[in-house]
C-alpha cells in the first residue's frame, strides 16, 4: 500500500507503543501534516546513514518499521512539530520517493505472526523470559512494577508485547525486534535484551557505589580537618591553611588590585575543593604560577652612558654600529622614563657574537637577563600557553622566562627567531606578533595565565642568521641591525683579548703556564678556520691549549709558549687552502666573488668554446637564478659581439660551455652576472682577462650593472686570495664607504653601472 513515511533518527517505534516526538526536518513534517489530514496512517522507519541530511529514497533507511495511527499534531515555536502517535502493525518499505508535498513509500503489512512452535516450546520460552525479568528487576528496582505485571502474564505473544513497549531496549535492540517475524524471534531478541542490560546495571550499581563511597571519605577527612583546625583554635596554636597563606602572599604582591581581586578569586575556589584532589592540584599549580609572576615588580636599571659604553668595549671588540644603537636606547630612555621603543633585531652568520653581545647588553643597563630559544618551535602553545583544561597545561615561554628573571623589566633574548615554524598547532610568528607590537604587548594574552600580562617594560633583542625566512609583518616590527663577519685582523684581536683568556681558565690554565705568540694566532686564523665569525676559531685554541696540558704533564714542563711550529705539530698541516690569483692573463677564465653564510669566497668561471650548432652549456651545481643571470650574459654578449669582430655566424656553428669549479658545491645567486659574462665575451673574442682581478655584479639584458649585497665579505675574499683590483656595482658606492680601511687597504675598489665599464676595466691591453 502507499502511505506516507516519517524518517526518524535515534528512534524505533514498536507495535502497540504510545510514544510522543518531535519532527524538525521539513519532508517529515510534512509527511505528518499530510497524515494528520488524511486518517492519520503514517509509516514510521528509522534512518540508518547517521550522515545524510534527509534520506531521498529507500537506500539509508532501515527496511522494517512500524505503521501508526497520529493521534495528535502540535506546532511549536521555531518550526517544530510534537506528534503523539500509536504505533500499530510491522511494516516492510519496498520504495519511498517524493511526491508533491510528501515523501510516501510503498509498505508492504506483515502484522503480529503468531508463535512458531509448539506449546511446550513457548512456554519454555515464557518461563525463562519471567526469571531474566526477575534477575533485571533485582538489580534494576526502577523496573519492578513493569515487571510484576510481566510475571502476571501467562501468553507468551501479551509478554512480548508489553516487554517491547514498557521496557527501555535502545535502538539496536529495537530494530532487531522489529525485524522478527516470529513470537519465537521476538522472545529471543528480548531474551538477549535482558540478559545484557541486568549485567550492564550491575555494573553501573558497582560504580555508583565506588564513587559513593569515595564521597564519603573525602567528605570525612573534610569533617575531620575542620575539626583539627578547630582544636588547633582551641590550644591556641597558629598554623595557616594553604589558602590563608596564598591570600597573605597575594596581600604582599606587587600587583594592581584587578589582578589581585582575580587571584583572591581563584584562591576561593581552590578552598572550596577537597584536598588531595586532581582538581585540587592543578588549581594550587595555577595559583603558584600567579603569584610568582612579576606583575608590577621591577629592577633598578642603569642609566650611567659611561659605565654601559666601557661594559660594551670589555666585552666585544668592534661592533660599532650595536654599541652606539644600544647607547642611543640608553640615552632616549634617560630622557623620557620609558623603557618602549625599536625591539632590535641582530641579524649575520653563526659565531658572530649576536647572542653574547645580548647578555653584555643586560650588564651594561644592569637588568636581568632571560633567553628564549625560538629554534624549530612550531606549536603555538609554546608562547601562548596551554588552556587550564587540558591534563599537563603550562604557562607559554614569554611568561616562563618573566618568571624566572623575577622582573617585569629583564632583557628577553629571542634566539634563533628566523628558525620558527608552523603546523596544525597553529602560527609562532603569528604569536610573536603580539610579543613585539608595543602597541598590542601592553595586555599580551597567556592561555594557561588569563589574565593579561604587561611586557612593554621588557627590552626585547632578536637575533637571526638570515631576515630571508623571518614573516614580513614579524620583520616589521624590528630594527635590523647586520652583524657582519670579522676580518682576520679583527679574529686575531678577539682571539687575543678575549678567546685565549676564556679557554685557558675553562681548561684550567693560566697565562703563565701556556701563551700564545702573536703569528701564532695569524697561522690558526688563516690556516685552521674559515668563518664568518669566530666559533670555530674558539675551538681551535682550546684544542691546542688541551694539547700544551698533556704536554706540561707528560714531559714535565713549567710551561709552553704556542709558536706557528706547535700550531702545526698539535694540529697537523693545514686544512684551509686558498684558491690564489693567477699569476698569467688567460683567455675564459674570470674570478668572481661570491658570499656564503660562512663568509665570503671567490669563484673562478670557466668559459670553453668548441664546434657545434649554438647551445650555451651549463655546469657546476648552478641554481636558477644562476642559470637565469648566465643565459642574460650570453643574451648580451649576443647582441655586441659585432662590436668586438666576432663573425656572423659565429653562434650558430659553436657550442660555448661555462663551467664553475668545485661541481659538488650548490651555487646560486644573481651576483656572478658580470663575471659570467666577461668569461663568454673572452672566450669568443680570444682577449685575455686580467689575473689580478675579481668582479662582483648583477647583469641586465641590455647591460646594466645592478647591486649586490655581502660586500665587507667579498672584499674580505677578494684580500686572502690575493687580488688587488675589484670591480663592483656603481649603486654599492655608499656600502664600500661605510667599510673601514682595514678591508679596503690594498684592493682598488672600480665602481661601474654598465657592461661597458666593465669591459674597459678587465681586458688585457694589446701590446
Amino acid at each position: 500500500m502507499k502511505i506516507p513515511v516519517i524518517v526518524l533518527r535515534n528512534l524505533v517505534v514498536l507495535p502497540k507503543m504510545f510514544i510522543h516526538f518531535d519532527l524538525e526536518r521539513e519532508p517529515s513534517k510534512q509527511a505528518a501534516e499530510y497524515a494528520a489530514k488524511n486518517q492519520g496512517r503514517i509509516f514510521m522507519v528509522i534512518q540508518e546513514m547517521e550522515g545524510e541530511e534527509y534520506p531521498q529514497s529507500e537506500y539509508g533507511i532501515s527496511k522494517y518499521g512500524t505503521i501508526g495511527t497520529i493521534k495528535q499534531l502540535i506546532k511549536l515555536p521555531g518550526g517544530i512539530i510534537r506528534v503523539l502517535a500509536e504505533g500499530g502493525e510491522r511494516g516492510f518499505i519496498h520504495s519511498m520517493y517524493k511526491t508533491e508535498d510528501h515523501m510516501e513509500g510503498e509498505v508492504e503489512r506483515l502484522g503480529v505472526y503468531p508463535f512458531d512452535g509448539d506449546e511446550n516450546r513457548a512456554e519454555g520460552y515464557l518461563r525463562a523470559l519471567k526469571e531474566a525479568a526477575a534477575e533485571y528487576a533485582k538489580v534494576n528496582p526502577q523496573a519492578e512494577t513493569t515487571v510484576k505485571q510481566l510475571l502476571a502474564v501467562s501468553d507468551l505473544k501479551v509478554f512480548a508485547e508489553i516487554a517491547s513497549t514498557r521496557l527501555p531496549l535502545g535502538v539496536s535492540y529495537a530494530k532487531e525486534y522489529l525485524k522478527q517475524d516470529g513470537v519465537s524471534g521476538q522472545a529471543a531478541s528480548l531474551l538477549s535484551f535482558l540478559a545484557k542490560e541486568t549485567e550492564t546495571v550491575k555494573y553501573r550499581n558497582e560504580i555508583q557505589e565506588q564513587v559513593k563511597e569515595r564521597l564519603d571519605k573525602n567528605q570525612k577527612e573534610y569533617v575531620m580537618r575542620e575539626q583539627m583546625r578547630a582544636i588547633r583554635s582551641e590550644l591556641g596554636e597558629d598554623e595557616q591553611s594553604e589558602a590563608e597563606v596564598f591570600l597573605k602572599q597575594t596581600d604582599e604582591l606587587e600587583a594592581s588590585d584587578e589582578i589581585k581581586e582575580k587571584i583572591k578569586k581563584e584562591i576561593g575556589r581552590f578552598s572550596s575543593i577537597p584536598s588531595g584532589t586532581q582538581e585540587g592540584t592543578v588549581s594550587r599549580n595555577y595559583i603558584e604560577t600567579l603569584l610568582e609572576l612579576p606583575w608590577e615588580k621591577k629592577s633598578e636599571d642603569s642609566d650611567d652612558i659611561v659605565s654601559a659604553r666601557a661594559i660594551l668595549e670589555r666585552d666585544h671588540y668592534g661592533m660599532e654600529k650595536i654599541k652606539e644603537r644600544i647607547l642611543e636606547f640608553l640615552a632616549v630612555r634617560h630622557f623620557t622614563g620609558e623603557a618602549g621603543g625599536s625591539i632590535l633585531c641582530l641579524v649575520g652568520p653563526p659565531g658572530t657574537g649576536k647572542t653574547s653581545i645580548a647578555k653584555s647588553v643586560a650588564s651594561a643597563l644592569n637588568k636581568k637577563y632571560v633567553r628564549i630559544s625560538l629554534g624549530g618551535v612550531h606549536d603555538e602553545a609554546e608562547i601562548r600557553g596551554h588552556r587550564r583544561t587540558y591534563v599537563g597545561a603550562l604557562p607559554g615561554r614569554i611568561a616562563t622566562a618573566l618568571k624566572q628573571a623575577g622582573v617585569c623589566n629583564p632583557l628577553m633574548l629571542l634566539d634563533e627567531i628566523d628558525k620558527t615554524g608552523s603546523d596544525y598547532k597553529g602560527d609562532i610568528s603569528s604569536a610573536l606578533l603580539e610579543v613585539l607590537d608595543g602597541e598590542q604587548n601592553v595586555r599580551f594574552s597567556d592561555h594557561y595565565v588569563e589574565i593579561p600580562i604587561d611586557l612593554s617594560h621588557v627590552l626585547f633583542i632578536a637575533t637571526a642568521n638570515t631576515v630571508e625566512t623571518i614573516p614580513r609583518p614579524l620583520l616589521d616590527r624590528m630594527e635590523i641591525i647586520e652583524v657582519t663577519g670579522y676580518t682576520e685582523n679583527e679574529k686575531f684581536h678577539i682571539a687575543k683579548d678575549y678567546l685565549v683568556p676564556k679557554q685557558l681558565v675553562k681548561n684550567g690554565m693560566t697565562a703563565e703556564r701556556v701563551s700564545f705568540e702573536e703569528e701564532a694566532l695569524k697561522k690558526l686564523i688563516h690556516g685552521y678556520t674559515r668563518e664568518s665569525g669566530v666559533r670555530n676559531l674558539e675551538r681551535r685554541i682550546g684544542q691546542i691549549i688541551r694539547k700544551a696540558a698533556m704536554e706540561i704533564l707528560e714531559k714535565d714542563r713549567a710551561f709552553v709558549t704556542i709558536t706557528e711550529e706547535k700550531v702545526l705539530e698539535y694540529l697537523g698541516k693545514e686544512i684551509i687552502r686558498t684558491n690564489p690569483a693567477n699569476e698569467e692573463n688567460q683567455i675564459g677564465i674570470v674570478r668572481g666573488l661570491a658570499w656564503t653564510s660562512v663568509g665570503g669566497d671567490t669563484l673562478e668561471i670557466e668559459v670553453n668554446v668548441m664546434p657545434g650548432d649554438g647551445q650555451l652549456q651549463l655546469t657546476g651545481q648552478l641554481g636558477d637564478v644562476m642559470q637565469e643571470s648566465a643565459k642574460a650574459g650570453f643574451t648580451y654578449i649576443r647582441s655586441i659581439a659585432e662590436k668586438y669582430g666576432v663573425k656572423d655566424g659565429f653562434f650558430k656553428e659553436n657550442d660555448i660551455h661555462l663551467h664553475i669549479p668545485e661541481g659538488a658545491v650548490p651555487k646560486d645567486g644573481p651576483s656572478a652576472g658580470i663575471t659570467m659574462a666577461v668569461a663568454m665575451l673572452s672566450a669568443v673574442t680570444g682577449k685575455k682577462v686580467l689575473s689580478d682581478l675579481a668582479m662582483t655584479g648583477e647583469i641586465t639584458l641590455r647591460g646594466r650593472i645592478l647591486p649586490i649585497g655581502g660586500l665587507k665579505e667579498k672584499l674580505l675574499a677578494a684580500k686572502i686570495a690575493g687580488i688587488h683590483k675589484v670591480i663592483v656595482p656603481g649603486k654599492n658606492r655608499p656600502d664600500v664607504d661605510e667599510l673601514s680601511p682595514e678591508i679596503t687597504e690594498g684592493i682598488t675598489v672600480c665602481f661601474a653601472d654598465s657592461m661597458e665599464d666593465v669591459l674597459c676595466l678587465c681586458f688585457e691591453e694589446k701590446k
